[in-house]
């Protein structure tokens, strides 16, 4: 998590994002620096429009919560069935297993 709190600093800051801006505030921070770990955030960044990300994930609660505060406004309350069958629950764990297999973002891969 680190790494990507290091690049999070040189965007706040105006510095360029690249492997020596990243490995200086790691090892100014005494960290021990993984440089394969460095190379890989700075590809993973490559494209990356860090502004817009911080925007669109602080935007995702509020729009969450607006929605929230919706459901609670309405007078039905929709229940949902569980699954009696033992074939389904195992299907759906299969499923968790598969997404946490396959990891997301890159608090996967930096976490």
């Amino acid at each position: 998590m680190e790494y990507v709190y290091a690049a999070l600093i040189l965007n706040e800051t105006g510095e360029e994002i690249n492997e020596d801006n990243i490995t200086a505030i790691l090892e100014s921070a005494g960290a021990d620096v993984d440089e394969s770990r460095v190379k890989a955030l700075i590809a993973a960044l490559e494209d990356v429009d860090i502004e817009e990300a911080i925007e669109t994930a602080a935007a995702a609660p509020a729009a969450g919560a607006a929605a929230a505060g919706d459901a609670d406004e309405t007078d039905e309350v929709e229940e949902v069935d569980e699954p009696e069958d033992e074939e389904a629950d195992e299907a759906e764990d299969e499923e968790d297993d598969e997404e946490e297999a396959s990891g997301e973002g890159l608090g996967e891969l930096f976490g």
